[in-house]
């Protein structure tokens, strides 16, 4: 397992750089990943992301059709907010593992 400094605090990563100790997350760790990923967080993202957290805390599954059918965002709404892919994103950024959906 690597770690990372993000926000100045040390993260655990794997691999493919999601954070492993979701305990370490924070909106200034959120912030940095997004940077590194290309998007500047808005207040639209945090909803979002807390839907992510939330879902993943209580070992939902999460796909995009699911934060599509949310009420939060449509899955139009999300892919502007994660473009490229919104759900491989938007988990790293939320501080979770990557979902068990996305390849």
């Amino acid at each position: 397992m690597a770690q990372k400094i993000l926000a100045g605090i040390s993260v655990d990563v794997n691999d493919e750089g999601y954070m492993t100790d979701r305990s370490q997350w924070t909106k200034d760790v959120a912030i940095a990943i997004a940077k590194e990923e290309g998007i500047e967080l808005t207040e639209k993202h945090y909803p979002v992301l807390d839907y992510l957290r939330d879902r993943n805390a209580k070992g939902e599954s999460l796909t995009i059709r699911s934060v599509g059918t949310s009420g939060l965002i449509d899955i139009k709404g999300f892919y502007q907010l994660f473009p490229g892919a919104p759900m491989k994103k938007a988990a790293k950024i939320a501080g979770i593992p990557k979902p068990a959906s996305c390849v």
